[in-house]
C-alpha cells in the first residue's frame, strides 16, 4: 500500500468546501452498511480514519447533513457532497470520505464493516472484514498493523 504524501487535500464537487489533513490516517475503510449506500448512492462508502487534530476545513461551512441524531455528517452546502463524519463519543478521530480527496490513487480499504449488509457482488480488497463493526478493543490492533504496512 502507498502512504499518502502529507498534507493532503480536498474538496466537495463544487469546490465551495475545501479540507485539509496533515496527520498520517490510522485507518482506511469500506463501510457496506444501507446508510452508506443510500447516501452515496453506491454499493459502499469509502473512508479514511483521520486523527482530530490532523484535519480542519481551510474553505467554507460545511452543514449537517444524514442522521443528525445519531452521527455528524458534514456536506457542502450548496452540491450537498458528504464530506466527512464525526461520531459522538469518538471525537479523537474525524471519519473523511475519501473520494473528496484531490489525489486518491495511494487508497486501498484496509478494513471492510457491514458486510452483513453488503450487495452479494460488492468485494474490496480489504484484509480485515466484519459483519459489523469491529469492537473496540480491535482498533488498538487494527490501527498498529495498519500503520506497520510497508509503503
Amino acid at each position: 500500500m502507498a502512504r499518502p504524501k502529507l498534507p493532503l487535500e480536498g474538496g466537495c464537487r463544487c469546490g465551495e468546501v475545501r479540507i485539509r489533513i496533515s496527520a498520517p490516517p490510522l485507518l482506511t475503510m469500506a463501510c457496506h452498511c444501507t446508510g452508506c449506500q443510500r447516501m452515496t448512492g453506491g454499493p459502499y462508502s469509502l473512508s479514511v480514519a483521520i486523527p482530530a487534530e490532523g484535519f480542519e476545513v481551510i474553505q467554507g461551512e460545511p452543514t449537517l447533513g444524514g442522521l443528525r441524531a445519531e452521527l455528524k455528517h458534514f456536506c457542502c452546502p450548496s452540491c450537498l457532497s458528504w464530506m466527512f463524519t464525526k461520531m459522538p463519543g469518538m471525537d479523537w478521530f474525524v471519519n473523511v470520505r475519501a473520494m473528496m480527496l484531490d489525489d486518491v490513487s495511494w487508497f486501498t480499504p484496509f478494513v471492510e464493516t457491514m458486510t452483513s449488509e453488503m450487495l452479494p457482488w460488492a468485494q474490496t480488497p480489504a484484509p480485515h472484514s466484519y459483519p459489523k463493526f469491529p469492537p473496540m478493543e480491535a482498533f488498538g490492533a487494527l490501527t498498529a498493523e495498519f500503520a506497520a504496512l510497508p509503503d
